[in-house]
């Protein structure tokens, strides 16, 4: 049983709407429905259909070098797809780890309890251990495990060092002449 696809219908639609006047009546179809070693043909009609639309004019970088490609690197498409969304943690654990240390400051700064701090310096360090035990190979493992009181307490450091000092409290200035004594009628 074939699988339903609604795009692979509608396209297929589309494509026999359009060559319905370009075949005469009597003509087979350019690709009968469901089979797979015709699958190239429905492809190159419906190329020729966006191409005779003009979907394909006035691209960007038409006739132009793809940038970013200065000599013949095979993944340059990867790099280009890791660069443009910015993806993380597919490199070996051991420089992911370096990298993630070089930044751990600043993540411990975003966080707001110290139970939070130290969890996430466990977790760290929990990382760093499982990196060392692994035998799949790739660069060492040289990140240094984090002390995690040492840690709170430079997380305690650099809130206070980043608060801002007690505003002092305005002086008030009694005026003069305009109060009324009441006396007590006792």
């Amino acid at each position: 049983m074939p699988e339903h696809d609604p795009v692979r219908d509608a396209a297929r639609y589309r494509v026999e709407r359009d060559s319905a006047g370009e075949h005469a009546e009597n003509e087979p179809a350019a690709m009968p429905r469901g089979r797979m070693e015709n699958r190239h043909q429905w492809v190159d009609v419906v190329i020729d259909q966006a191409i005779a639309r003009g979907e394909f004019d006035d691209l960007p970088l038409a006739g132009k070098p793809i940038p970013g490609i200065t000599r013949h690197d095979p993944d340059w498409w990867l790099k280009a797809l890791i660069e443009r969304e910015q993806i993380s943690g597919v490199l070996p654990e051991a420089i992911q780890l370096r990298k993630d240390d070089a930044v751990l400051a600043e993540r411990l700064d975003a966080l707001h309890t110290q139970d939070d701090v130290q969890a996430a310096v466990e977790e760290f360090n929990a990382r760093i251990v499982s990196a060392r035990r692994q035998l799949l190979g790739g660069p060492p493992v040289v990140t240094p495990l984090r002390d995690v009181e040492g840690e709170v307490r430079e997380w305690h450091a650099r809130r206070r060092a980043a608060e801002p000092p007690p505003a002092p409290e305005p002086v008030r200035r009694r005026r003069r002449g305009s109060y009324r004594w009441r006396r007590s009628a006792s």
